[in-house]
């Protein structure tokens, strides 16, 4: 076995050996997979070989570092899906670079998928804690996609690696993959509340640093009105938060100026109807901040772009006062939860080499030492909330590990990008087994029409809507049109966050999302498709026009159906409420754009025995 470190290896180098088949080689239908150890002190066994999938295990014998190679023919292959995909959806090839992964970053967890849509070879390790290494691509030589683990084991350690059966669809192989992820030993997720699943208004788009009390507590009246029921106070609120940077992080302290009396205005917002929630950066030391010269020591990574220093998270010391912090912080304060940001800037550390003499409880391993930090202000909540407590995570850290570390699992910022907000919080659901998914706070032009207004709502209608605007300055049109969404949202929450969802190839960027829940349907077209429509297994049909097409077309299958239609633009005004029988064949039904149509059973009810999660 290769007993280089990790660290000291240049992973970004193209090797020219890395298709040779290693000592240990097993041959899965089309998937082959290959384990090198030099010394061949590790070994290779097959498990669980069911219809769903096989697991491989990857056996130590001695301390060292191991190459995993999983690969298959190219076949009708178009894109590699993975949870730090990006923008990068299709086909890279085999030189690509390596790419660190720990629980703040990514998972190593993959699906190949073909023209329809398919799994070509989907997989997921269990090594979402520590730290590995992954790299993918096409063998221009072999023609054949290969997937590469590298990881460090030590004697006796095995490595799961689960294969999940080819020919379904992608996000059915994903799906399967994450509920073998929940079953891993401390994967259960965390308890998700109900107050989590409800629409949030968020202060950061609307307000970012030039945040007050009572401007605050306007806004979450109005928002409570709406129908959020979750106020989340970002960035802003602490002692010497201003000027975008965070040279002032690390007290942790309410700015008397702008919130003069912080519990009682969370009291304030929570009669109003509105469980609360604030931000914090606990791994963020600034200058200016006078806990600085005492942590400072424990702070050597600096941020030139955040104009402040990054906590190492591998001390004890380090964890026990962000614990303290965080916890005291909801406690004194009477908060619903925490906001937990900038995560990812402890894998500056992953390549720090240990003290000489390190104090006792340090964790060497990044992923590791965050896992026990977040456990820890996990478990610290939950002695002072019960399960009723949020802990926010954004990507890139809301890998398959996380949900049992946090319950809201939000998309990374991407302001007034409603396409962007789409693929995300679909790509987080794809391995989210219980968390409430968020979407990327949803903002617009306060000069746009109310159809451009609704597709930026549609960009996260897949997840909890985060709303982030002045709504107190709101017009007319754009105040109905969001009051409109924010209740059919509501409505069709079960479905639309609970649900089974099929979302299509991800290097169309999801174009057309169909989702089943009990016996609601919803179709949500993000460009001008064709809707397949199959008449059984529903009582409900929601279908949302998210493009700018006037009219949607269905490709209806099955028995006749009588059907109630009810039509509405963007901002919700009825255009038409009328009959129709869905036969089989092309339906036109005129649809504005942004706009939705519901199609309730009127009769012609399904056979007893039909199949209520089939997807439309």
């Amino acid at each position: 076995m290769d007993t280089t470190s990790l660290d000291s290896i240049d992973l970004a180098a193209f090797d020219s050996g890395q298709w040779a088949d290693g000592a240990h080689t097993l041959d899965v239908d089309d998937t082959r997979i290959s384990l090198r150890t030099p010394a061949d002190s590790a070994t290779l066994t097959l498990s669980q070989d069911d219809a769903a999938g096989t697991e491989a295990l990857v056996t130590a014998t001695a301390d060292g570092t191991v190459t995993l190679r999983l690969d298959v023919p190219l076949g009708d292959a178009v894109g590699f899906w993975h949870p730090d995909a990006g923008w990068e959806r299709t086909l890279p090839a085999d030189w690509s670079a390596w790419r660190a992964l720990s629980l703040v970053r990514s998972a190593p967890v993959g699906c190949l998928y073909d023209t329809a849509g398919r799994s070509l070879l989907a997989l997921a390790a269990d090594r979402t804690v520590q730290k590995t290494w992954i790299r993918f691509g096409v063998s221009e030589e072999r023609k054949r996609f290969g997937v590469w683990l590298r990881l460090s084991l030590t004697a006796g350690q095995t490595c799961r690696v689960r294969i999940s059966a080819p020919g379904t669809t992608m996000a059915a192989a994903l799906r399967s993959l994450r509920q073998w992820l929940a079953g891993l030993p401390g994967g259960e997720p965390l308890p998700v509340p109900e107050f989590a699943r409800t629409p949030v208004y968020s202060t950061w788009y609307a307000f970012t640093q030039d945040v007050t009390a009572a401007e605050v507590e306007e806004e979450a009246a109005l928002a409570a009105a709406l129908g959020c029921g979750q106020l989340f106070l970002d960035d802003g609120w602490q002692l010497l938060g201003n000027g975008r940077g965070y040279a002032g992080c690390g007290d942790w302290q309410p700015d008397p100026v702008k919130f003069p009396d912080f519990r009682a205005h969370v009291s304030t917002v929570r009669r109003a109807g509105l469980h609360y929630t604030a931000w914090i950066a606990p791994l963020l030391l600034g200058e200016r901040s006078s806990a600085h010269q005492a942590w400072a020591p424990y702070a050597p990574h600096h941020v030139p772009h955040l104009d402040c220093h990054v906590l190492d998270p591998r001390h004890s010391e380090v964890r026990a006062h962000v614990v303290d912090t965080c916890r005291t912080l909801v406690d004194t304060y009477g908060l619903d939860g925490l906001k937990i940001d900038f995560l990812d800037e402890a894998m500056a550390y992953a390549a720090v080499p240990a003290p000489d003499q390190p104090a006792p409880g340090y964790i060497p391993d990044i992923g590791e030492a965050m896992a026990a930090l977040l456990a820890d202000i996990r478990d610290a909540l939950r002695a002072l909330r019960g399960d009723q407590f949020v802990i926010e995570l954004r990507q890139p850290y809301i890998g398959p590990a996380m949900t049992a570390l946090g319950n809201a699992l939000r998309a990374t910022d991407c302001p007034a990008d409603p396409v962007a907000n789409r693929i995300r919080t679909l790509d987080i659901a794809l391995l989210a087994p219980c968390g409430a998914v968020h979407s990327d706070m949803v903002m617009w032009d306060p000069q746009a029409t109310p159809e451009s207004l609704a597709r930026h709502f549609h960009g996260a209608l897949h997840s909890v809507p985060q709303i982030s605007v002045r709504l107190s300055r709101l017009s007319p049109s754009h105040r109905e049109t969001l009051a409109f969404w924010l209740a059919t949202w509501r409505r069709l929450a079960p479905v639309l966050t609970s649900g089974h969802y099929e979302p299509g190839r991800p290097d169309e960027l999801f174009p057309q999302v169909t989702a089943a829940h009990g016996d609601q349907r919803v179709i949500t077209n993000y460009t001008d498709r064709i809707v397949p429509l199959r008449t059984e297994s529903w009582r409900s049909h929601s279908l949302i026009n998210a493009s700018t097409a006037s009219r949607m077309v269905l490709d209806v299958s099955g028995p006749p159906r009588q059907v109630r239609v009810r039509i509405h633009d963007a901002r919700g005004r009825l255009q038409q409420a009328t009959a129709l029988t869905l036969t089989p064949g092309i339906h036109t039904i005129e649809v504005p754009p942004s706009g939705s149509c519901v199609l309730e059973l009127a009769s012609g009810l399904p056979a007893q025995g039909e199949s209520s999660t089939q997807m439309p």
